[in-house]
């Protein structure tokens, strides 16, 4: 009983995986069951304050079917002028995966702006794989953002 409960267990399990990598995501990341971006960060903070910073749940403002959380009115009010502006790229989702043809979470503190536009990574470590080649992944995930989003 045991060896058929984990089989069916690890079945499931690669079913789910294979159905979230199979069809389109939505445009912004928001988790599995969420509805909050960028994991609850201030999007204009990273341009403005040149660091990640936490929203406050009382200031925000919904943009793309997302909640945005920003740390001040103000900052609120910068996004909800030009939310394209301050929007990460990719929805939000790793720009290094999306590169890759895939999509995955991110780690509001593995991020970088360039060229004005700020992208985020699943991690610091990815952020490294990401900054080997900024260019040419940018490059890549451009290509292949219109393939994975559901727009």
């Amino acid at each position: 009983m045991r060896r058929y409960l984990g089989a069916t267990l690890a079945g499931v399990v690669l079913v789910l995986a294979a159905a979230s990598s199979a069809g389109a995501v939505d445009p912004v990341n928001t988790g599995r069951f969420g509805s909050v971006a960028i994991k609850g960060y201030d999007a204009v903070a990273y341009f403005e304050d040149g660091r990640p910073v936490k929203g406050d749940k009382a200031i925000k403002h919904t943009w793309r079917g997302a909640e945005w959380r920003f740390a001040s009115e103000e900052n609120r009010d910068r996004f909800a002028a030009d939310p394209e502006a301050y929007a990460p790229q990719y929805g939000g989702y790793c720009a290094w995966a999306v590169a890759q043809g895939k999509t995955a979470g991110i780690d509001p503190k593995a991020w970088a702006v360039v060229d004005g536009k700020l992208y985020l990574n699943y991690s610091k470590s990815i952020q490294k794989r990401w900054e080997g080649d900024v260019e040419g992944h940018i490059r890549d995930a451009d290509a292949n953002w219109p393939e994975l989003v559901d727009d």
